[in-house]
């Protein structure tokens, strides 16, 4: 990946040769923060919390139902691929859907993804649930700063500013609602369950009408 992006480096270089960066514009007073602002602030950080929980704990979920590394480690790399693809389909469909309409989409697919492990206790499942969580983080994270600067043109580095420290907390809480109910025999499935509800009401945030 690394040998990759340094190719892609050169290959755009001259692109950017001789470009100089404009000027600052002067500082002013951004507009006050509308609901429609609050709603992306509540689903990113929403996105946040329903996201950490898989991405940190697949590899140890699929370790506890296959006992051979050479099959569970597999979780990461399907993981990573369908990351990979999803950065490059994302950039097709947003020709094609709006980036709030991505933006919804990821959080419903990454919804399902987390959930699965839940009703499918395989290796099958897991693997299921890392396609769907690997391919749609990206889209919702790059249809999410595309939104936010549909939604304030004249203020977009203040949103996306709170948009991602909603993120960072809910990366911080989902974390920690697992070391609550680690000692419970079900409690990975209370907590996939809890992510995967509050992806969803990300999503529903996200499809209420603006005003």
């Amino acid at each position: 990946m690394g040998a990759t992006a340094m190719l892609f480096t050169v290959m755009t270089w001259r692109d950017y040769a001789g470009t100089v960066a404009p000027a600052a514009a002067t500082a002013a007073v951004g507009p006050r923060r509308s609901s429609a602002h609050v709603r992306l602030i509540l689903s990113y950080g929403c996105f946040g919390f329903g996201y950490i929980i898989p991405a940190t704990f697949l590899p140890a979920m699929a370790r506890d139902v296959i006992a051979d590394p050479a099959v569970f480690g597999w979780a990461w790399p399907i993981f990573g691929a369908a990351a990979f693809c999803s950065a490059l389909a994302a950039g097709w469909a947003s020709t094609r859907l709006t980036y709030r309409a991505l933006w919804i989409a990821a959080h419903f697919i990454l919804a399902f993804g987390v959930a699965v492990p839940v009703v499918w206790s395989g290796i099958g499942g897991i693997a299921l649930s890392a396609l769907c969580v690997g391919g749609t983080f990206m889209v919702a994270t790059m249809a999410g700063m595309q939104e936010a600067r549909r939604v304030a043109p004249d203020n977009a580095a203040s949103l996306m500013a709170a948009m991602t420290a909603a993120f960072a907390i809910g990366q911080i809480l989902g974390p920690v609602l697992v070391s609550i109910v680690a000692s419970d025999p079900r409690g990975m499935d209370l907590t996939l369950i809890a992510a995967s509800v509050v992806l969803t009401l990300g999503a529903m945030v996200l499809i209420r009408p603006e005003k």
